[in-house]
């Protein structure tokens, strides 16, 4: 993880990352060495909201998350 990451939740082997840029955010969902998910966004308030409904839906599958 570099400088510029912070892991904004962990569930299982998933973690949800936000990385910031001068372009705006970038948020991955990664598994193991893999990004599944990547996604870029404006301003970081819209990354979070982002990130907060990400983390319903992979707490809701337990985990396994919806790209599984």
């Amino acid at each position: 993880m570099s400088n510029d990451e912070h892991v904004l939740w962990r569930i299982g082997d998933a973690e949800c990352v936000m990385i910031s840029c001068c372009a705006g955010a970038e948020l991955r969902i990664r598994r193991g060495d893999d990004d599944v998910v990547r996604e870029l966004y404006p301003t970081k308030s819209d990354l979070y909201e982002r990130a907060r409904e990400l983390h319903r839906e992979w707490t809701r599958t337990a985990g396994d998350g919806p790209h599984a």
